[in-house]
C-alpha cells in the first residue's frame, strides 16, 4: 500500500514564514511537519509515499533527499550519529513527488497522484494533523481496513463548540471505538451536528474512492473536489465505510495555536522543557 501525503496547501495562517517555505517543513522541535507524517506511515509499515506539493515543494525534495555535502562534513567532523538517523530515514522510504499547480480541493490533490495508484488501495495523510500516540493513528486505521476491507476515516470526539470546524461523522452503530458510517456532514452549525466525532486528516481509501473522484474530475466546473465527497458516493451505493476514534494526543498543525502546542508538548516528552 502506498500514502499520499497532502502539503500543496498555501500556509496563509504562517504568513510571513511560509512565502519562503511550505507549511509542512515548518518545525515541531527539530524535524518538519513532514517528516512526523512520513514518519507515521512507516511505522504501519508503508514505506512508498506520494508527496503531493504545491509551491516551494523542492524545499521537500530536498529535505528528504540525500545531502553529500552534509554526509562529509558530518564525517570529518567526527559526528557520523547525527548522520545515521538521516541516512535511515532514506534507505527506508521510497517516495515519489507530484504537484498539485491549482488550488482545486483536497479531491484533486489526490487526483493528481492518480497515475501512482491505478487500482491500488492507499493511505491519505492530511499535512495538518500529528497525533501523539504509542501506536501510530495510521496503523490503527489500517487494522481495521485489514478486518473490513473497507474505506475507514481517522476521528476523535471534539468539544460541542467546535464542531463546525469540522467534516463530521454520521453514525449507523457504533462499537467500541469502530464506527459504521450512514452519512458525513460537512462543517454543520452546532445544532445540526449528527454527533460529535470530528474527521481528522488520515484515511484509508480504496480503489473504489478514486474512481469516485475521477468521475467528479470530469464533470469538474467550480468550487472544489472533496476526498468527502468520494466516500458520499460510495455511501448512496450502500458500501461500508467505517470510522475510529484513534487513540492519541491531536495537534493541529494547521494553525499557531496548535504548532505552538505541539512543540510544547514535544518538548516536555523529550525533557527540553
Amino acid at each position: 500500500m502506498k500514502a499520499v501525503i497532502l502539503t500543496a496547501g498555501l500556509g496563509t495562517r504562517f504568513l510571513p514564514m511560509t512565502k519562503a517555505i511550505p507549511k509542512a517543513m515548518l518545525p515541531i522541535l527539530n524535524k518538519p511537519i513532514i517528516q512526523y507524517l512520513a514518519e507515521e506511515a512507516l511505522s504501519a509499515g508503508i514505506t512508498d509515499l506520494i508527496i503531493v506539493t504545491g509551491r516551494g515543494g523542492e524545499l521537500i525534495e530536498r529535505h528528504f533527499g540525500r545531502s553529500h555535502e552534509l554526509a562529509h562534513d558530518l564525517k570529518s567532523r567526527g559526528k557520523e550519529t547525527l548522520l545515521k538517523p538521516i541516512e535511515d530515514l532514506e534507505k527506508q522510504l521510497n517516495i515519489a513527488y507530484v504537484e498539485q499547480d491549482e488550488a482545486k480541493g483536497d479531491g484533486h490533490a489526490i487526483l493528481c497522484a492518480k497515475h501512482l495508484l491505478e487500482g491500488e488501495d492507499f493511505a491519505v495523510i492530511f499535512g495538518d494533523d500529528i497525533i501523539d500516540t504509542e501506536e501510530s493513528a495510521l496503523k490503527q486505521l489500517l487494522d481495521v481496513y485489514k478486518e473490513t476491507n473497507s474505506p475507514v476515516i481517522c476521528t476523535q470526539q471534539v468539544p460541542e463548540d467546535q464542531i463546525s470546524n469540522y467534516g463530521v461523522i454520521e453514525p449507523l452503530n457504533i462499537n467500541e471505538r469502530k464506527i459504521a458510517v450512514k452519512g458525513l456532514v460537512e462543517k454543520p452549525k452546532r445544532e445540526d451536528a449528527p454527533s460529535n466525532y470530528g474527521i481528522i486528516g488520515k484515511y484509508i481509501c480504496t480503489a473504489e474512492v478514486l474512481n469516485h473522484l475521477a468521475a467528479a474530475e470530469s464533470s469538474y466546473k467550480d468550487g472544489e473536489i472533496r476526498l468527502i465527497d468520494g466516500f458520499r458516493k460510495m455511501l448512496e451505493e450502500k458500501k461500508e465505510i467505517y470510522a475510529l476514534e484513534v487513540k492519541g494526543t491531536r495537534f493541529d498543525a494547521g494553525n499557531e495555536k496548535g504548532l505552538l502546542e505541539a512543540n510544547i508538548a514535544f518538548g516536555k516528552k523529550a525533557g527540553l522543557i
